[in-house]
């Protein structure tokens, strides 16, 4: 059943709010993997110097500076696609 309250200015707002949610949790997301990706990355780094011989490089960048760059990407890329699956996925009847 569909609600008839809803005017199209009000659909068009409720959109832009849920558009606005997931890019804030796309970058609260970012942040948090920026924070994880230098801590846990840095200290795997220098295991994986250790064991493979290699330095961990990321955009010109060695060590805890280049995961940290790394966890802020795949961070921002996890909290958007969830955010978006969540707030935009196959709605049921109901939901509408």
């Amino acid at each position: 059943m569909r609600k008839t309250s809803d005017t199209p200015m009000i659909k068009i707002a409720k959109i832009i709010l849920l558009v606005l949610a997931v890019i804030l949790i796309g970058f609260v997301s970012a942040v948090i993997g920026l924070i994880l990706g230098a801590i846990v990355g840095g200290t795997l780094a220098g295991i994986f110097e250790i064991v493979f011989d290699y330095e961990f490089v990321f955009n010109d960048r060695v060590g805890y500076e280049g995961t940290g760059q790394l966890g802020f990407i795949l961070g921002a890329l996890i909290g958007i696609v969830a955010s978006g699956v969540y707030f935009f996925g196959r709605q049921t009847e109901k939901n509408r």
